[in-house]
């Protein structure tokens, strides 16, 4: 005789309750509670350039009558991109770490970190200043690690948490929470540095070298990077307080009971427990391949193939153009000569700009990818984004004389910040949330990691590559001890060509739109089909 198996071709209960759930105050909860992490990775990471080139007038002043201390080569790379290191060891091992002991354990450590670490940045000890520098270094390699963290946990959950229908708006507005904190480092360092400039007026640099930098202006980066800290703390109760997400407690751990009895009290309806279903999906043979069998190559290589080289390619562009504005700023004369300011005018000045651009350009991006990417889908903001980045690069450098025109700057300034709308209505939202969407729940984590790892790898390169780059291609108008470089013009067409790349890169991500977890993954799948399989085994 033969059995039916239709009514059991069906995900788990728990996990269907998710996907179909309608949208409550606990996802709102949820966005806050990762949203604020990510709110403060951003202003970590990127409020180091606000304060760079005070670092150097204070710590690098060499007499010069004209110019202003700053930064050698090698620790302007350190001081910009320490952090970024620590973020890809952070990302590739916490990844890992919440595959193997569930989300929850691992996300109270690292904001735990990053609080730590901020504070501890602001406090950064010496008697001299290469080792005021070392000890600052130091402790941004561990806000990294901390930061590193945050990435694939805070997607992880909230693709865990979300419903299939708004997945996609819901893990786009915990990354758009990175915009407010790149806007919030800018009005931080502009309120801060207003203070204190109406407190110790100085003349400019040019007028009286010494006098120039006041003793007080030590104290606004130390305030300005010891803020950070403020947001996280504020969020680590409450982190505390989320349960693990029923995916990882039924997928990974294969506790059905607790998955129900969690989710319960979240959607505050009655859930079954299904342990018997949850171990035949999980103990299936295609549910047991690790991360570097054949099995997970011929199903998702390609996919991690398309996330990795995609943020990848993304980072190289987002980061450069990020920790570098004020450098293309002072280029093209939209911020004034150092020599003509002191140096709390001149953190004024950069704070003001890259708060432009941020409220201009960067917020509204990362918001036009919440309103529209499960409208028109992951794979078209993506290609959509690195078109318009690239069309924008090269409208930047190919007439860039022009661009550097007084009369032209502001139409330079408007150009600039729609490179960083569509990266932000683009790739840089994006490469986010597709990798915490298509990878099975026990991979998922590490997978996301592995590609942010990747995005940070080209994070790197554009922090270190672009400082020399960018120089001058006269090695008398480079930055004192930098080598002759390329110049703004051609580093701008290097980064156009690594956005095209990207776009064609994209064809290899999938589009996650409107599936449930389980689809994309083909988790439920293989326990439905070895089921079938059994089933047909007695239907002789």
């Amino acid at each position: 005789m033969t059995t039916s198996v239709s009514g059991e071709r069906k995900n788990l209960e728990v996990l269907t309750a998710l996907d179909v759930a309608k949208t409550q105050l606990y996802h709102f909860t949820a966005i806050v509670i990762a949203g604020m992490g990510f709110f403060t990775d951003a202003y970590d990471l990127f409020c180091i350039s606000l304060v760079a080139k005070l670092l150097g007038r204070i710590y690098y002043y060499e007499g010069n009558p004209t110019r202003p201390g700053s930064l050698p080569p090698n620790v302007s790379a350190a001081v910009n991109g320490v952090a970024f290191c620590g973020t890809l060891s952070g990302q590739l091992f916490f990844g890992w770490l919440g595959d193997k002991m569930g989300r929850k354990r691992v996300y109270g450590l690292t904001l735990l970190l990053m609080v730590i670490c901020s504070i501890a940045s602001g406090l950064s000890f010496g008697h001299t200043a290469k080792g005021t520098i070392i000890t600052l270094c130091f402790f941004r390699f561990w806000l990294g690690f901390g930061i590193g963290g945050d990435y694939p946990l805070s997607a992880t959950i909230m693709s865990e948490y979300a419903n299939k229908k708004t997945r996609g708006t819901f893990i786009a507005a915990v990354f758009a929470m990175q915009g407010f904190g790149i806007l919030a480092g800018g009005v931080v360092a502009i309120i801060v540095s207003a203070g204190f400039k109406s407190k110790y007026p100085a003349p400019s640099y040019i007028s009286n070298p010494v006098g120039s930098t006041v003793p007080q202006a030590d104290y606004i980066w130390r305030i300005v990077l010891m803020v950070g800290a403020v947001p996280a703390a504020l969020t680590y109760y409450w982190r505390m307080k989320m349960p693990e997400t029923a995916r990882y407690t039924a997928l990974v751990e294969m506790n059905a009971q607790r998955a129900a009895a969690d989710m319960s009290k979240v959607l505050k309806m009655e859930i079954r427990e299904e342990q018997d279903k949850v171990e035949k999906i999980t103990k299936s043979q295609g549910n047991t391949f690790g991360l570097f069998s054949k099995e997970f190559a011929r199903r998702h290589g390609l996919h991690l193939v398309g996330t990795s080289t995609t943020w990848f390619l993304l980072d190289i562009a987002f980061y450069s153009q990020n920790l570098f504005q004020k450098d293309i700023f002072s280029a093209i004369g939209w911020i004034p000569k150092a020599g003509t300011m002191n140096a709390i005018e001149e953190v004024y000045k950069i704070a003001r700009a890259q708060t432009l651009i941020a409220l201009c350009g960067t917020v509204p991006g990362y918001w036009f990818t919440v309103a529209l990417i499960d409208v028109i889908g992951r794979f078209t903001i993506q290609l959509m984004g690195f078109f318009f980045m690239t069309v924008f690069m090269l409208a930047l450098a190919i007439p860039y004389h022009h661009w550097t025109q007084p009369a032209h700057r502001i139409g330079f300034v408007v150009m600039y910040g729609l490179t960083f709308f569509f990266a932000n209505f683009g790739p840089n939202s994006t490469t986010f949330i597709v990798p915490a969407e298509i990878f099975p729940a026990r991979l998922r984590s590490t997978c996301h990691g592995i590609s942010a790892a990747a995005g940070k790898a080209g994070a790197i390169i554009g922090a270190f590559g672009f400082l020399y780059a960018a120089q001058n291609k006269d090695k008398s108008k480079t930055d004192p001890g930098y080598p002759a470089g390329i110049g703004v013009r051609n580093s701008l067409f290097v980064l156009a060509v690594c956005n095209t790349l990207g776009f064609f890169l994209t064809l290899l991500v999938p589009e996650s739109k409107g599936k449930s977890l389980e689809e994309l993954s083909g988790e439920t799948q293989d326990g439905q089909l070895a089921e079938e399989r059994q089933v047909a085994s007695y239907a002789v």
